[in-house]
């Protein structure tokens, strides 16, 4: 043989043992990499609350009745809110100009009155 043949010869042999030397290697670089835990993700080993492990979870019943009592609360007070607003449109000229007083309780009756609404939502 000449010496660029025995050149490529043992240039290809050389590379066949490198890749079958690395071939063991080769499905230990396949496997899918661990995924990372998240930062923000709860610790499981830790117990849930701050209380410790015996916190208990909030009654819904408890709750449902404490909402509509406050809902029924929030209702009696806006039918009061909007008689006082009523008299006080009925006292003032129609001609005139609303005092600031009423245009105040107006404003009350809408913040009210979205409070019910979210509280009714639940």
């Amino acid at each position: 043989m000449s010496y660029p043949r025995r050149k490529m010869v043992i240039s290809i042999f050389g590379a066949t043992v490198g890749l079958m030397a690395g071939a063991p290697l080769y499905p230990a670089q396949q496997r899918s990499p661990q995924p990372m835990p998240s930062p923000n993700a709860p610790n499981p080993n830790f117990p849930p609350g701050l209380d410790g492990p015996d916190q208990k979870q909030p009654d819904k019943k408890q709750m449902d009745r404490q909402n509509q009592a406050e809902v029924k609360a929030g209702v009696e007070k806006l039918y009061q809110l909007i008689t006082e607003l009523r008299e006080q449109v009925q006292k003032s000229d129609s001609t005139s100009m609303l005092s600031l007083s009423v245009v105040k309780k107006a404003h009350e009756i809408e913040k009210l009155a979205k409070q019910v609404k979210d509280r009714a939502k639940g």
